[in-house]
């Protein structure tokens, strides 16, 4: 017998929903990727076609975070270990913009 863990990436590939399961393995991760601080004014809410969505406090952060933007998704696919996230969506908080 093989552990479930080990199973889990094999049926998620045969059913096509592993690219899917890793991007929101992104959002759930973001806190740790993204550090206290940013995480603290700007949350990750949904997954989509390669791109995480993110709500963020206010338009100064909004413009921060752009220019971090090829920082962090580079962080997340390296603390994914895979290439998982192509771009970031910032998008304001509250605004639903993201979110399914």
């Amino acid at each position: 017998m093989r552990p479930i863990g080990r199973l889990l990436p094999e049926l998620y590939q045969a059913l096509g929903i592993a690219q899917a399961a890793d991007g929101w393995r992104a959002v759930t991760e973001w806190p740790a990727v993204a550090g206290a601080r940013i995480a603290g004014r700007a949350q990750a809410v949904a997954f989509r076609e390669g791109t995480l969505i993110v709500e963020v406090e206010g338009s100064a952060w909004r413009h921060e975070l752009g220019f971090l933007k090829p920082e962090l998704v580079r962080n997340l696919n390296r603390h994914l270990g895979a290439e998982v996230v192509s771009d970031l969506r910032l998008v304001p908080k509250g605004s639903r913009q993201g979110r399914p």
